[in-house]
């Protein structure tokens, strides 16, 4: 027995004396935590590592991110070395994607014929049923234009999935660009014309053809934005529930025939959810008015623009010109095997995760992880009950909700498998079109049955995270739980500040101003009484009004309505990781480490995680169409309204990050 004690407490001392606190070479010390914690907490870092030329932002989470690149380059090109592996097994699949995928030489000889049958299908358009048929075709290479189909949890009844058709079908991807008269958005569609223009240049028109095409599809886009709901309208979801049984929606819809547009897709479905009826009712008119050229078009710009980053070097760079230099400020493009690894992740990413987290997620991690995410549950439980603003019978409803959680950690317990799409190693865009159409059919297979909720909404390489209302469920990919989100040689004061935060944050989605909108079964439901019902709005204004404040340059600052949602996840994700760090201190209490204590050091982690540097670009097209707040605001907007932030740096009151009129919601 003596022994074993003496072995156990050897083991809990190396352990403490591994434990990792905050990366202090990060403090900016000339900075005041009072006065800008965003400066203090990540500041040198930040100066020490400028921006790469090919990304928009960066951070150690975002290094983080692209460690995990890294990690999956050794494993690719480890399995794409062999070529023996058998027909259809996962290492045959992903070995031969990526292989096909950095044959560059054959790729940029190819050009553009890869998808020229497709684009000679749209040529061929000689009819409105034609047409339909070809829209058809798109979309099961979810070229979704000008509209989509999904399957989604019904929200009366979100045990069951139906079919929803959603708005789309925007080059610029949102309406106030098409309409809305400040300069910036100006000169987004001069330069969207441009960038118009030169794809269909690339893709064999002369010039003058290229800007006659490249208006008509502008003015199409257009008509079409002027019915599109704005981005703050979209996050509404009773906004966008409209379910319609079929005839219904064809006598809405008269010149699209749905049933033969379903048969087509494989669809059985006699109810389907619209998002958007006014845009579908307008596609109509279109359908019904605008001449077939057009059409012809507008679906050959949507096709370029949809293969473009997978067709030979002179397409993808122009894509990357537009849309990741001109609207992301990024100088240069990732290279070929960034770009590869991220082709293999986002068509066959449960085979590549499958390979992933046989190296890079431990049973240790995930054990740790479970542990913090049920501290965490607890944590937001007790805050429900404490709540002095609302009441007992909207408190029981808010705890049933709470209850019926289901936290996703690491990996799915079951894999997709994707033995059925035939991956070649000489065809590249062919490997992107099979995996389109098994994603796509793998889609459309779920509508008209049971919900499975083993299904996972990410890759397990994925560095993010999400909370899904309709199946209240919130998940952690293998990807995200990496230093410096989380990291088991670190102290608790640190994973609670960085990825417990994120806990919380997912946590607290289920009660922000849309999860709010469902109930524990994930019906789309109002459980609150009148009376806390508007109590919460009210809570809610004060965090619209505190980033409205936020300018990000002068003249353009947050939308505080449309970052709301995230507002308020990271404030409360904040407040209950901070309690769920306490319960974790009763089993292994915390300590000073490099002079910070605790407290500190749970601050200062969120400030080292979240803190980012971003372009200007990026940053302004983030504000205009993103529901988070750039990462300053991110660190710098939940803290200023904690008491325990201001007592653990001696903030006094007046300081900047402490905020006179705090908004506390959760």
């Amino acid at each position: 027995m003596r022994i074993a004690t003496l072995l156990a407490l050897l083991v809990t001392l190396t352990a403490a004396a591994q434990e990792r606190g905050v990366y202090v070479e990060d403090i900016d010390r000339t900075a005041n935590a009072c006065t800008n914690f965003f400066d203090y907490a990540n500041g040198a870092w930040r100066k020490a590592n400028p921006i790469p030329s090919s990304q928009t932002r960066w951070s150690r989470r975002w290094a983080s991110g692209e460690l995990a690149k890294d990690q999956l380059k050794v494993i690719l090109e480890e399995i794409s070395q062999r070529r023996d592996w058998p027909q259809g097994s996962v290492n045959q699949q992903i070995g031969d994607f990526y292989g096909s995928c950095m044959d560059v030489q054959r790729i940029n000889a190819l050009g553009i014929k890869p998808v020229q049958p497709l684009l000679d299908r749209i040529a061929g358009i000689d009819s409105r049923a034609e047409l339909q048929t070809v829209l058809g075709e798109l979309h099961e290479l979810q070229v979704a234009v000008p509209f989509g189909i999904t399957a989604t949890p019904d929200t009366r009844n979100p045990s069951q999935v139906i079919a929803q058709v959603f708005a789309t079908g925007l080059g610029l991807g949102d309406r106030d660009y098409y309409l809305k008269p400040d300069a910036r958005f100006v000169e987004a569609r001069e330069k969207y014309l441009e960038h118009v223009q030169k794809m269909f240049v690339l893709a064999g028109s002369s010039k003058a053809a290229a800007k006659r095409d490249a208006d008509a599809v502008f003015d199409f886009e257009t008509r079409l934005a002027r019915w599109h709901l704005d981005n703050v309208q979209r996050r509404n979801p009773r906004m966008r529930e409209h379910k319609h049984y079929l005839a219904t929606l064809q006598a809405m819809t008269p010149h699209f025939d749905w049933k033969r547009y379903l048969a087509a897709a494989n669809v059985t479905a006699e109810e389907l959810n619209i998002d958007q009826p006014l845009f579908m009712q307008a596609v109509d008119r279109e359908m019904a008015t605008t001449p077939l050229s057009v059409w012809r078009t507008y679906l050959r710009w949507h096709t370029l623009r949809a293969v473009a980053p997978y067709l030979s070097d002179p397409f993808a760079e122009q894509d990357f010109e537009f849309y990741s230099r001109y609207l992301g400020g990024a100088k240069e493009m990732k290279p070929r095997w960034t770009r590869c690894v991220e082709f293999g992740d986002a068509f066959l990413g449960e085979a590549l995760g499958q390979r992933y987290v046989e190296r890079h997620f431990t049973a240790e991690a995930k054990t740790r992880m479970q542990e913090m995410v049920q501290n965490l549950l607890a944590a937001m439980g007790d805050t429900i009950r404490g709540l002095d603003w609302m009441g007992p019978q909207t408190k029981q409803q808010a705890l049933e909700k709470l209850s019926t959680f289901n936290p996703k950690v690491g990996y799915p317990d079951k894999w997709t498998d994707y033995s059925s799409i035939p991956i070649t190693r000489n065809d590249f865009v062919r490997n992107v079109i099979n995996a389109t159409k098994f994603s796509t059919a793998d889609d459309r297979g779920q509508i008209g049955k049971p919900l499975d909720r083993g299904r996972w909404g990410m890759t397990p390489p994925t560095s993010n995270a999400y909370y899904s209302p309709l199946l209240n469920e919130i998940v952690f990919p293998a990807g995200i739980l990496q230093p410096p989100a989380f990291d088991v040689n670190a102290t608790d004061a640190v994973n609670y500040g960085a990825i417990g935060v994120v806990i919380g944050h997912e946590i607290s989605h289920g009660f922000d101003d849309q999860g709010s909108q469902f109930d524990a079964q994930g019906r789309l439901r109002n459980w609150w009484t009148a009376e806390d019902l508007a109590r919460f709005r009210e809570k809610g204004q004060c965090v619209v009004d505190q980033f409205e404040g936020y300018f990000v340059e002068p003249g353009i600052h947050h939308n505080g309505k449309l970052v709301l949602g995230e507002s308020i996840g990271d404030l409360a994700g904040a407040k209950i990781a901070y309690l769920g760090l306490q319960k974790a201190h009763q089993k292994r209490p915390g300590k000073t480490i490099d002079g910070f204590t605790p407290d500190q050091q749970f601050f200062i982690a969120w400030g080292q995680f979240r803190g980012d540097e971003i372009r200007p670009e990026a940053q302004r097209t983030m504000v205009q169409r993103g529901p988070h707040p750039t990462g300053k605001y991110r660190v710098i907007g939940p803290l200023s309204n904690m008491p325990e932030f201001a007592k653990a740096f001696g903030c006094a009151a007046g300081s900047e990050m402490v905020r006179a009129n705090r908004c506390e919601v959760w």
